[in-house]
């Protein structure tokens, strides 16, 4: 986390989570087949925390259940996040951050595109290349100290 004297966005708005996804009989199945829909995705992400404060992308409205767009069939997810604010420096690291947690997740057979929503960041343009480039991607993820601070964003609360 960053020291209370640096932070951007220092008090940011805190919204109302989204209800736990309702499990039916069917769910655990393996004989019922269940494509993958936007709450699941949404699932996965959800509980990521922000770089700069103790709270999830989900508390911070940085991801929506309507911003995850996913083709089952096709086998592609899109995802669009939206920063606090428009100069959001820890943006890329909050794609990385959510890219990062998708392709550890989901099956391999998807092609995972994060964007940011449009209009919302003043370098929207230059950090959607960056977070959809694999060879920068890779190159990012290689950097060990950028690695541990997406690692902490990936844990659950509480944990170290």
């Amino acid at each position: 986390m960053v020291g209370k004297e640096r932070l951007e966005n220092v008090n940011p708005q805190v919204f109302t989570k989204a209800s736990q996804r309702v499990e039916s009989s069917t769910d655990w199945d393996d004989e019922v087949y269940d494509p993958f829909d936007a709450r699941e995705v949404f699932d996965l992400v959800r509980n990521i925390r922000d770089p700069e404060h103790p709270l999830t992308l989900e508390e911070l409205n940085v991801v929506e259940e309507c911003q995850c767009d996913v083709n089952d069939a096709e086998n592609s997810v899109m995802l669009h996040f939206t920063p606090t604010i428009p100069h959001c420096s820890m943006a890329s690291l909050i794609g990385l951050s959510i890219r990062l947690k998708l392709l550890q997740t989901l099956p391999t057979r998807f092609k995972v595109d994060v964007r940011i929503s449009p209009g919302t960041h003043a370098s929207e343009h230059a950090i959607n290349k960056q977070l959809n480039d694999k060879e920068r991607v890779a190159a990012a993820l290689e950097n060990p100290h950028l690695l541990e601070v997406i690692n902490k964003c990936l844990n659950p609360r509480g944990q170290k």
